[in-house]
This record gives structure tokens, sequence and C-alpha cells, in this order.
């Protein structure tokens, strides 16, 4: 796997090509431009926009405190002079004849770029960042909300159909990323949450359940930066959904390691999954290479594994029987190329070859 990590403005980038990094290390930083705050003199002063300047005990580029006076007006007759101290502290970027008003940017806001994942280093971007390589383990998500999490894989219940319940969630799970089963409910998030859990990854959740996590309906424009104070990944979909079982066991197998997680999902302008990161060793990566050597890797054959993404079968694994050569037609009317899927422990159905992704050994 390949991850490009870059700053959103021009920075310093930390890290050489060649050099092994860790999830949590900084690979670059810079210098976010602060806040704009307007500050209403000619109201604070009683004066016309264009007296503004000429009250002004500051200028363009000077450093001002909250609560330092920078305008003074002139009474009458040297009478009843007004003060203005400023509301907020920040440098002058411009001040405006015509509103009456000053422009101060609040402090530089520094931002840091973590790896995020274990590898190393095979590209350096200019002022950018850096692309790292690593060998892992990769878990996709069908939803997901929260930013980037780290943690060791932890388990909260014993089998992948259990419902992720508050009273599963121990103080023992601080950190941790924690592994539910199926339906994750409202009230284990906010138990998760109180605990200090990182993130929690499980099968399902009900519509009614995220809505009083978030406070509101999420819709169609989720983002991947809605914050609810831990990172949540849905690895199957909405409802009273059990997580697909190569997909529980592959996380029990990494049960202790640590991982890497980021819930941001975009469903529009290009999409994003929410994922689960987990570095593997040499000894790990020697051993797959040789496990899936006779197979092309990302190829749709005959014996490959996949999971069904759309409805009747949503979420459910199989193997691919058959891969017919001519186009078939659809319920919809509309022609497409298919496949034919066995499904663990049911029949074979006919599916859009659309309709299916595929799962590497």
């Amino acid at each position: 796997m390949r991850v490009r990590r870059v700053l959103p403005v021009a920075g310093e980038v930390l890290a050489s090509v060649g050099e092994r990094v860790t999830a949590k290390q900084p690979i670059a930083r810079a210098l976010l431009d602060g806040d704009i705050t307007p500050i209403h003199v000619a109201n604070g002063l009683g004066l016309n926009a264009v007296e503004v300047p000429s009250a002004l005990l500051v200028q363009v580029g000077d450093r001002i405190e909250k609560g330092q006076v920078i305008a003074r007006s002139k009474g009458i007759f040297g009478f009843g002079k007004k003060e203005f101290a400023a509301p907020e502290s920040g440098t002058i970027e411009s001040i405006s004849g015509t509103t009456g008003q000053l422009m101060v940017r609040g402090a530089a806001l520094p931002v840091e770029v973590l790896a995020f994942v274990d590898g190393e280093v095979v590209a350096v971007h200019d002022g950018e960042g850096v692309t790292i390589q690593c060998d892992v383990a990769l878990v996709q998500g069908i939803f997901g909300i929260g930013g980037e999490a780290f943690g060791d894989i932890r388990f909260a219940g014993t089998r992948a159909s259990d419902t992720l319940e508050a009273a599963s969630i121990h103080a023992a799970f601080k950190g941790a990323v924690l592994v539910g089963g199926g339906r994750v409910t409202a009230e284990a998030v906010a138990r998760a949450r109180e605990v200090g859990v990182s993130a929690i990854i499980t099968g399902g959740i009900d519509d009614a359940d995220l809505k009083d996590i978030l406070g509101y309906d999420l819709g169609v424009a989720i983002t991947g930066s809605e914050r609810i104070g831990l990172t949540l990944v849905i690895t199957e979909g909405f409802g009273d959904i059990a997580m697909a079982q190569r997909t529980y066991e592959l996380l029990r197998s990494l049960e202790g390691r640590a991982a890497s997680v980021n819930g941001a999902t975009q469903i529009r302008a290009g999409v994003m999954r929410p994922e689960i990161i987990v570095a593997r060793s040499t000894d790990e990566v020697h051993v797959q290479f040789a496990r899936a050597a006779s197979t092309e890797a990302g190829a749709l054959e005959v014996g490959t594994s996949v999971r069904l993404i759309r409805d009747p079968n949503f979420g459910r694994i199989g193997a691919v029987e058959a891969l017919p050569t001519e186009a078939a037609i659809l319920g919809s009317g509309s022609k497409a190329r298919v496949v034919r899927v066995k499904i663990e422990g049911g029949a074979s159905v006919v599916v859009p070859r659309a309709n299916v992704e595929l799962i590497e050994a």
C-alpha cells in the first residue's frame, strides 16, 4: 500500500526518502493563517466611517492585544473623548474608511501531518509531504464518521453477530480500537466516548441511533469531518447486520496489534471509504506472497472471494462460480455483464459485476 500524506498548505517536510517512519510520527508541518475578525471601531466610538482612520492609534501591520486601546475620538474642544479597546488580539490586516472596520487576523495555527502508517518513505513532495509505502492488513468499511485515530485492537464480544451494548464497554478499553460485531447502539457510543475509546469498528448501525449520536440526520451530506469524540467505522451497512465472518476473523487474528483508523467517508465528488490499517511484519508478508502467488492481484476470476454490495444480498460474502461472457438482461431492463456467485452458506446468485467487490486473501 502507498499512502500520500500532504499538508493543506505549503510547509516544511520532516522526513526523507528511505526513512522508516511510525504511524504517529510527524512527517510535515506548516502554519495556517489565523481567523479574520472584523472590529467595528466606528460603532464603538460613535464616529462616521471616514473619521475612523484619524482616530486610530495603530496602523496596518501592527500587532494588537485584547484590551489594548487602539482608537480615541477627539471629542468636542478636547472634552468628551472616547477610547476604544481591542476585543481580540491579532495583527491588523486592513483599515476601511468606508465601513469604519478593522480586519484583524488571529495568531497562526500550527498544523502537523502524521505518517498515519508504519512504513518507508518512498517519495518526498517538496513543501507538501511524502508518500509512504507499507505492507499492511487492510479492512475497508461501508460508512464511517470521525477522523484519524490510533490504538491497539481489542474485542468487546465473542461473535460477529453480537450487538455492541454499553454494558460491554469497560474502562480497560481506553485508547483502544474496539471491535464489536453486529449493530452498535447510541448508548454504546456514548459509553465508549466516556471511557476514552479511540475508535469503534462493527458491522451495522440503525439510522435512529446515528441520529442520536450526531444530533441530526446526516443524509448524503456526509463529509467525514463529523466529530463525535471518537472514530466510528461500520463495515456492512445500516440495520441489525453482523460483521462479515471473514472480516471478523481477520480482525480477531490482529487482536492486540496497533491499528490506524480513518472514518472519513465521502459518497459524492470522489468516493472515499473508511479504513482500518494494521502494519505487517516481513515474515507475515512473505507468507502472504507465497499463498497468493498463483493468483493475479485484483483479478476477477473463478474462485475469487467477493462481497456483494447491493440488496438483497448486501454484505454477503461468497466465491465466483462463473463469469458469463455475454451481457445479461437485468430486472431493470438494462444490459450488463454479470457474475455468478456462490454465497457462503447459501445458494448461487447472478449479479452485475459492478455489484461485487474483491476480497484479497
